[in-house]
């Protein structure tokens, strides 16, 4: 959920990830990762740049405690627009022994 904030935020700046992984101090695969929500980037690494993308950390309203759980459900709808991969990747099993 907050890769893909980080990354909608970092479109509206007009920044590439490039641009992004520069100022954050990383390379343009680790900002990928990032925003796709790979388990192993650095928390620091994603808090740097969800600071620089303007990303609310904790809710864009902290006195309402549904706050949280309507983004995250806001992220999900918005998830489902997008389309799933556009190749389907097929796995050639080699059962001749």
């Amino acid at each position: 959920m907050l890769g893909s904030q980080i990354a909608a935020a970092r479109r509206e700046l007009g920044w590439t990830a490039a641009e992004l992984a520069e100022r954050v101090g990383v390379s343009a695969p680790v900002i990928s990762r990032l925003e796709k929500g790979h388990p192993t980037t650095q928390i620091g690494t994603v808090l740097e740049a969800a600071v620089l993308c303007g990303v609310p950390l904790f809710g864009r309203d902290p006195s309402n405690p549904a706050a949280l759980r309507d983004l995250a459900q806001a992220e999900r709808d918005r998830a489902a627009l997008l389309p799933t991969r556009v190749r389907q990747h097929t796995v050639q099993i080699d059962d001749d022994f």
